[in-house]
This record gives C-alpha cells, structure tokens and sequence, in this order.
C-alpha cells in the first residue's frame, strides 16, 4: 500500500506502515533521494524568512539541512543530537517523544553550537512535523541557548500539524487509518 504525493514538483509513492492496531502513517524518508532533497531545500528558502543559522533535529532532516546551507551559501548549521558524543561540551539536553520512535528520548545540543547561537536569528527545520514534539524540543533547545526563533519550517506538516499557524510547510501529509485509509 502506498500513498502518492506532490511536493516540490516531484511525485513519490509513500509506503504506508501501521504504527498501531488504529494508526497508520505514510513514511516520508529523504534519505538517498538527491533530487528531492534539492527541490525541497530550493522550495523552502524561498519560503524563509531572514535568518543567521540552522538547527535540526537528527537524523532525517540532515540531508535537508546540508541541501538547504549548500543553496543559501552558509558553511554553517547546527544539529541537534540524539546521543551525547564525546566532543560536545557544556551540552543542554531536552526529552522529546515522536510519533515514529517508540517511548521519549533525549535530543542533546553542543554548548559551542549554543555560544554561537546565542543572540542570533534561529531557523528550524525537520523534515515532517505531525505531533511536533521532535520541533517543541529543539525550540526549547534553542530558547535555552539564548537563540531568537523566527522560524520552523519542514517539507510536510502531518495530521493536525497542517492546522498550525505557527509552522511553515510546503505540502500536507494525512494520517491513516490501520488499514491505510485517509483520516479527514
């Protein structure tokens, strides 16, 4: 079963994968394909607004934050972490529970990342937003850093997501049913 969208002028086929006995979620996964991560990184900036870094959470939204630095002719961006790693120093940490990862878990930021953030107009991106936990933690991150907010951007916005106002977003993605029906 799959579920085909538009986005960024490209068409994909989405497989649907049943997240429980009453929910069901088309995966969005950019990994691998160039092409797409190109044409949501252009689309997106275009829909930016002014700002002076980066930061997302890992894993899936790094393909499209190196896209999106590449196009703007930034060298630099932030990720936020999944794991502490044994070059990160003074680190903030955060709990965050997603839809597609079982239980919380904790996202990490590098206290050199938060210095430079510190400040500094803070743009942050994902690559879908559905409860918007993975987003609220790294807000978080970002207001601890001392970071300024002025936007969060991803490719879809999933379920309610599509609803906010406070998010930008270049295309909606539904949540299904168990068996992979649309839910209005």
């Amino acid at each position: 079963m799959t579920y085909e969208i538009s986005v960024a002028g490209l068409k994909r086929d989405l497989p649907i994968c049943k997240l429980n006995d009453s929910l069901s979620i088309a995966a969005f996964v950019i990994f691998g394909d160039v092409e797409l991560t190109c044409a949501c990184a252009k689309a997106l900036l275009e829909k930016a607004p002014e700002f002076d870094y980066m930061v997302a959470p890992e894993a899936k939204a790094i393909p499209l934050i190196h896209e999106m630095a590449r196009q703007s002719g930034r060298n630099d961006y932030f990720l936020v972490r999944k794991n502490k790693k044994a070059y990160m120093d003074g680190v903030f940490e955060v709990e965050d529970k997603s839809i597609t990862t079982a239980g919380t878990q904790k996202l990490y930021m590098d206290g050199a990342d938060a210095k430079k953030m510190k400040g500094k107009r803070i743009l942050i991106l994902d690559d879908v937003i559905s409860t918007g936990g993975s987003i609220a933690a790294v807000e978080n991150l970002v207001n601890q850093a001392g970071g300024i907010i002025v936007g969060k951007m991803a490719i879809l916005a999933e379920g309610d997501a599509a609803k906010r106002d406070d998010i930008i977003f270049l295309e909606k993605l539904p949540l299904f049913t168990a068996d992979g029906k649309p839910i209005e």
